[in-house]
């Protein structure tokens, strides 16, 4: 079975858990022997965790997992559960003391969608570990996607939203993946065709696709905090703290081909970087297939 998932990157692999009653769940990128690592937050309304840790100039520079999250700020404790996971398996940043595991983490709103008091915790964060494996990504509204929605402007749509994945390779043979939970205010668009894929216009709402811009700019989306599109770039290209900022940098082109509005005072987006593997490669070429994987992998997440 052919994976274009981000697992099809050497040395990564992804797990999910779910909670069915609270609509809510998390994913976990692991690279236990630890990578190069950074971030990227575009949008005005985070919630996240140890980004500084990987920000270049960094003691540490680099991270064992990646953890996506819904549950708002609370689902921030399911990376206690991937760093017991970790320690259990002596991966982490070696200390006098023992092995401290990084773990960047970011979250998505999704209070509003099920029951608000069930939220992802230490043990569903270790569950997602336990489960994670070098498979093909199972995508949509499962994981950290199960209570993603989008189209939340007013005059759009409101559609479900999810988690997405894409891979493709450069001409030296170098993987770069992504894996991103679309949880945006805005429509998702395909690229590729132009195409309005989840929360189009409502034309019921007095909205049109050929709406001006003015009009739109007129509405105001959604409340502050409540919509964001976060995600994980890999690749076995060798890259240092440096190069991975960079990347997730570029990547950010991705969220705003494929979202409408992108990275608004309301949204959180945030993507992170890895490099697995040292395959030499043009920090140039990774970075501009980084944001075309990106952008596949948010059409994917509401159409696959």
């Amino acid at each position: 079975m052919k994976n274009d998932t981000i697992t099809a990157v050497r040395g990564v692999h992804v797990g999910h858990a779910t909670s069915r009653r609270g609509r809510t769940g998390c994913t976990v990128v692991l690279c236990p022997a630890g990578a190069p690592a950074g971030v990227d937050v575009r949008g005005f309304a985070p919630g996240t965790r140890e980004t500084d840790a990987i920000r270049p100039g960094r003691l540490v520079g680099q991270a064992h997992a990646i953890l996506l999250t819904g549950g708002s700020a609370f689902g921030l404790d399911a990376a206690a559960g991937v760093m017991r996971f970790l320690e259990e398996r002596d991966a982490g940043f070696p200390t006098a003391h023992g092995v401290v595991p990084i773990v960047p983490a970011a979250v998505i709103y999704d209070l509003a969608v099920g029951d608000p008091r069930v939220r992802p915790d230490k043990a569903m964060g270790y569950r997602a570990c336990k489960a994670a494996g070098g498979a093909p990504v199972p995508t949509g509204r499962i994981g950290a996607g199960t209570g993603a929605t989008v189209g939340k402007a007013p005059g759009l749509r409101r559609a479900d939203g999810g988690i997405g994945s894409a891979c493709a390779k450069l001409p030296n043979g170098a993987a770069v993946g992504a894996l991103v939970v679309v949880n945006a205010v805005g429509a998702i668009v395909d690229p590729a065709t132009g195409e309005m894929v989840a929360g189009a216009p409502d034309a019921a709402a007095g909205q049109t696709a050929d709406a001006t811009p003015e009009s739109r700019r007129e509405r105001t989306p959604g409340i502050a905090g409540t919509n964001t599109t976060i995600g994980v770039v890999a690749t076995d290209a060798a890259l240092s703290p440096v190069e991975a900022n960079v990347v997730a940098s570029m990547a950010h082109d991705g969220i705003a081909r494929a979202i409408r509005p992108a990275h608004t005072l309301r949204d959180g987006d945030t993507l992170f970087t890895l490099s697995t593997g040292k395959r030499k490669s043009d920090v140039n070429a990774v970075g501009i297939l980084a944001a075309e994987v990106v952008a596949q992998a948010i059409v994917n997440a509401v159409t696959v």
